[in-house]
């Protein structure tokens, strides 16, 4: 079986419990597999399955895919490895910036170094963030799974594969239905897959730089894909680290425990607090989520 070695440096401070943790969402271990120091994650390499083995070692990630047909190179390798390890985002500077600040001073303080994990495509991120509308993690991950399995694209190690969008736009709205998708749910799915698989919507070509401005209003013209969803595919696919998750319920309650308020803001309150951290407002949503998952300071 073809075999692609890569070794990244990490930088001083690196957070592998992040990494760990986002891929630990699904206890069923069907797609990712976390152990002790790294993962397995089956995920399709330029149209083939493939088995991504992420292992982190005295300040490195050593990275290995083994692939069901022709390799490519370690370069392809590590760009998507520091992609995902989120090493492209300028978290440095945002933490210099904001160290001193009375309410979000303390949660970098706790959390430094705090980076946001990504998908290894765009694709995986957008379909994640449609799963995700409105329900509650476990909720979407158990949508997830099902998708997972619907496709039934594995790799000869027996992990699942996130589906690309010429496999999901094979599938019908009542095969998607059946599998627990809303209506909604699905037609937005299908008309992303079908967006992607015509060339209207090149999303790994969207990598090389382009205005995330430009990729939202391409997104935002998907029927059932709206500026949440926007903002949080733009964060777990290409980096952007400015869309304002203010009408994320998790963001809102976080907020609201860091103000020590009684209950979470509204959406409008959230978006006008959010706004004065521009252009990182999204990293700052992630260190609110952070602040759930810890259970508070």
């Amino acid at each position: 079986m073809p075999v692609i070695d890569c070794d990244i440096a990490l930088p001083p401070g690196f957070r592998p419990q992040d990494i760990l943790a986002f891929h630990r969402r699904d206890g069923e271990r069907l797609a990712e597999q976390v152990d002790g120091d790294g993962l397995k994650k089956g995920l399709l390499w330029q149209g083939r399955p493939a088995c991504l083995d992420l292992r982190f070692q005295d300040g490195r990630a050593a990275l290995r895919l083994a692939v069901d047909g022709e390799a490519g190179d370690a370069a392809q390798l590590a760009s998507l490895g520091r992609r995902m390890l989120g090493l492209n985002q300028p978290v440095e500077a945002f933490e210099d910036r904001y160290r001193g600040h009375p309410q979000l001073g303390a949660l970098i303080a706790a959390r430094a170094g705090l980076r946001v994990p990504q998908t290894a495509t765009p694709f995986e991120a957008l379909a994640w963030a449609i799963t995700g509308q409105q329900i509650s993690v476990a909720a979407a991950v158990t949508l997830r799974r099902r998708m997972l399995l619907l496709c039934d694209c594995r790799h000869s190690s027996g992990l699942l594969c996130h589906p690309d969008a010429a496999r999901l736009a094979a599938l019908t709205a009542d095969q998607l239905g059946e599998s627990g998708f809303s209506r909604a749910k699905s037609r937005a799915l299908l008309a992303l897959s079908q967006g992607v698989v015509s060339g209207m919507l090149p999303l790994d070509d969207w990598l090389d730089g382009v205005p995330a401005d430009d990729i939202a209003e391409r997104l935002l013209a998907v029927p059932g894909i709206g500026p949440w969803t926007v903002s949080y595919a733009l964060l777990r696919g290409y980096g952007w680290l400015d869309g304002s998750l203010h009408g994320d319920v998790a963001v809102r309650k976080a907020l609201g425990m860091l103000l020590g308020m009684a209950d979470k803001p509204d959406q409008q309150r959230t978006q006008d607090w959010l706004r004065d951290f521009a252009p990182w407002r999204a990293l700052v949503a992630a260190h609110l989520w952070a602040l759930l998952q810890a259970g508070g300071f």
